[in-house]
């Protein structure tokens, strides 16, 4: 017979039933843990697929282009000879002759290589009218002949001016916030410190503070319209409601061409909507909606109105309506029941309806192209400029970054006030 160790007759059966369950308890938490994570890699191995889609298809593009508005390496490849002539120039005045003949050595360099537009057209982003200088300059440097280089880049007048060689200085490096800085109508002077640029030349701040108060005139009608057609909605009876959401989600059976087209005729001198507001006796006379901010924002309101409405109907359609007698029934008047009752549950459907038109209107681009004028131009209308006509994708990608920045600051915002889990999109 095994004899019992004195340890063991010393310690209580209490705390030795203890110790098992606790081991038993620590046992079935670890096989539960294993559990959960062999049923994470599974689902996140089926979602692999399109996580690796979206990443290639879309996030790194959107990384890649943000990156451009602040990494230019083009005058810092074109002109590595200046560049290095200009590591000791103390930025004011003119540099000595050693960075003049630099300049031309690079600038017959791009001219070999074909690169020299491409310089010119950098440079012309920093510098206004420095394209057609730089091309200048580089055919004459090709027509010399014996004339010396030196005395050939002097001989045109734009590489004497005083703001010509701080661009170009600025310009050979690759990392800069010359065009965050463009995108917010700022810019570096010369004793190194930020400055709004003149008044003439001032266009980005003036064009997102018109971005957003459309998005935002644009929002509010349509949670003017959309409310109430909700409501009635969530109200009808079933055979009724179901017809209407149908003429609800008419418009997303036709492409956003074709229904801002279709207002370019409604909206026009002679168009219907003259026809019927000259009928109901709203006006005595035509109006000129075509190319207008007010025909832009009732094309805008119509293409936005179902993103509005079905946040709201999906709320609205969750509240039982026994809510409202039970209010009435207790004394309250309908306005003060709707207020304390009805309204602050539609509220998350109200604000997520907002938050996604708004967005959405942010980014608008045919319909500000086709019906708004010169002046009703959004900053989406910019960038596709610079990125089509420009050719100035660095510029492109600085709106684009300001553009997001102001998004997620809204969306934040949003997030703060009512909480992501309250948001209803649906």
């Amino acid at each position: 017979m095994t004899a019992i160790p004195p340890s063991e007759l010393d310690r209580p059966a209490l705390a030795r039933g203890r110790s098992a369950a606790d081991a038993d308890l620590r046992s079935v938490s670890a096989a539960i843990r294993r559990a959960e994570f062999g049923d994470r890699l599974r689902s996140l191995a089926l979602a692999a697929p399109l996580l690796v889609l979206l990443a290639l298809s879309f996030g790194i593009p959107i990384v890649l282009l943000l990156s451009r508005a602040v990494y230019d390496p083009t005058i810092a490849n074109a002109l590595p000879q200046t560049s290095q002539a200009l590591s000791g120039w103390s930025g004011s005045g003119l540099p000595d002759d050693a960075a003049f003949l630099a300049l031309a050595a690079d600038l017959k360099d791009n001219q070999a290589k074909g690169t020299a537009y491409e310089l010119a057209k950098s440079l012309n982003a920093r510098l206004p009218g420095a394209r057609s200088q730089v091309l200048k300059t580089v055919r004459q440097l090709e027509g010399a002949g014996d004339r010396p280089p030196l005395e050939v880049v002097k001989s045109v007048p734009f590489w004497s001016q005083p703001g010509t060689w701080p661009a170009i200085a600025n310009g050979t490096h690759a990392v800069t916030s010359f065009y965050l800085l463009s995108a917010l109508d700022l810019r570096w002077n010369a004793d190194g410190s930020i400055e709004r640029v003149p008044p003439e030349q001032a266009i980005f701040l003036q064009v997102f503070m018109r971005t957003f108060f459309v998005a935002a005139a644009v929002t509010l009608a349509t949670l003017l319209l959309g409310f109430p057609l909700a409501y009635l909605i969530a109200s009808a009876p079933k055979g009724l409601a179901a017809i209407l959401i149908v003429a609800v989600l008419l418009p997303f059976w036709t492409s956003i061409l074709v229904r801002t087209a279709a207002w370019t005729v409604l909206l026009q001198k002679f168009g219907l909507v003259n026809d019927l507001l000259l009928w109901l006796g709203v006006v005595d006379d035509r109006l000129d909606l075509m190319y207008s901010r007010i025909g832009l924002i009732i094309a805008m309101t119509h293409i936005q109105l179902p993103f509005t409405l079905l946040p709201i109907y999906s709320v609205m359609r969750t509240i039982p309506p026994s809510q409202m007698k039970a209010a009435y029934s207790l004394g309250g008047r309908p306005f003060t029941a709707f207020r304390r009752i009805y309204l602050p549950q539609v509220f998350p459907g109200v604000m997520a309806g907002c938050l996604l038109t708004f967005i959405l209107c942010l980014g608008y681009y045919i319909t500000p192209a086709l019906i708004g004028g010169a002046s009703d131009q959004l900053i989406s209308n910019f960038i596709a400029n610079y990125v089509n006509v420009e050719l100035n994708w660095e510029m492109a990608a600085a709106l684009s970054f300001i553009l997001l920045v102001f998004t997620l600051a809204l969306f934040g915002i949003f997030a703060r006030i009512l909480g992501l889990d309250r948001l209803k999109l649906v």
